[in-house]
Order: structure tokens, then sequence, then C-alpha cells
């Protein structure tokens, strides 16, 4: 199962980390899911993962083009919410399996057992959600995923949150401040 998302071509994953890097949220879950039409035969695990808090479970409900509070949505929360692995059938894409993780870094997944817990190494794909800074747990994570010789992506999220906050600051300058969240994320990126 894992060697059949290596279909991927190389321009697609291009496209697809442009979207993710340069574009909203929205459009770049728009890219992944025109990449699916291609893949209809193949059955893809995608573990969406990170800290606990970070907005996974509503990466889920959008990825899916779900509504937090919509039938069959995952659940979300202001507190630790997601207990076990939650599996969620893309509504067009019947042998794309989204799965909602815990979060990592909590007392009920502490980081050392995380990956043992949560069957790491069954998923195909994986997105980590990262709100506000980039964190030792992400690292963590990333540097699993590649040494399982899997794909990633990191899907900075809340990024309304840092905003509002940073707007209230006399010299507030939004461009400055996406470019800031921006450059951050890259420089996580390249720490591993």
């Amino acid at each position: 199962m894992a060697d059949d998302y290596a279909i991927i071509d190389e321009d697609e994953v291009r496209e697809i980390r442009d979207a993710l890097e340069n574009q909203t949220l929205t459009s770049a879950v728009a890219k992944i899911q025109d990449y699916f039409e291609q893949i209809d035969r193949v059955e893809l695990n995608i573990a969406i993962t990170g800290e606990c808090g970070s907005g996974k479970s509503t990466f889920v409900n959008a990825f899916r083009g779900l509504g937090d509070e919509d039938e069959c949505a995952a659940e979300t929360g202001v507190v630790e919410t997601t207990m076990e692995p939650a599996v969620y059938p893309h509504p067009k894409y019947p042998k794309v399996k989204v799965w909602d993780l815990p979060g990592i870094g909590t007392p009920n997944f502490k980081a050392d057992e995380y990956l043992e817990k949560v069957e790491f190494k069954r998923y195909d794909f994986f997105i980590i959600i990262i709100s506000e800074r980039f964190k030792v747990n992400n690292v963590l994570l990333a540097t699993e995923i590649q040494r399982m010789k899997k794909r990633f992506y990191f899907v900075r999220s809340k990024i309304d949150n840092s905003i509002h906050a940073e707007k209230r600051k006399k010299d507030f300058d939004e461009d400055k401040t996406l470019s800031i969240i921006r450059e951050d994320c890259m420089k996580g990126n390249g720490s591993m």
C-alpha cells in the first residue's frame, strides 16, 4: 500500500507544495483534491498529525468539505478532543482515508509513546498541522516520517489568531506579519 503512492509525479508534488506554501488553505485543499481525481483507484491513508489544539480536526473537516458542526464531521473542541485515531473517508474519493490523529505532547500522548500509540507506520502520507510557532514535537514527527521514507507537508493553521494578536501593535503591518510567519515556517522546515 505505501509503495502505491509513489505514482506522484514530481511536477504534481511541486504544484501541491506551491499551493500549500503560497495560497490559501482552500486553494491548497482544492489542489490536493484535484490530484485525488488521478489516483481514485489507489488506497491512500493520510494522517493529520501535530500538537493538541493545533486545528487537526478542523483541517480534517475542511479537507473533506465539511464544517465543524456538519453531520459526519470530526469532533472539534477547546480541550483535548481526539483520543484515538479516527478514520474519515473522503466524500468524493472513497479510497482516500483521512486519519485524524490525537495531538502529540499531552499527558495522554507523550512524545516518547506517541508514534507507537497512534500506529504511525500504518499511514502513507502525513500532514503536520502547526499553530503558532514551530516546536520540537513538529521536528520529531517530521524526522520520523523522513526516517520511514514517506512524504509530508507542514500546514500552518490559526494565522488569523496571530494577525489578530499583532493588530494591537501601533506599527502593525499585515504583510510583514505574514512574511515573518512564512519565514519561520521555512526555517523550521529547513532544520531537519
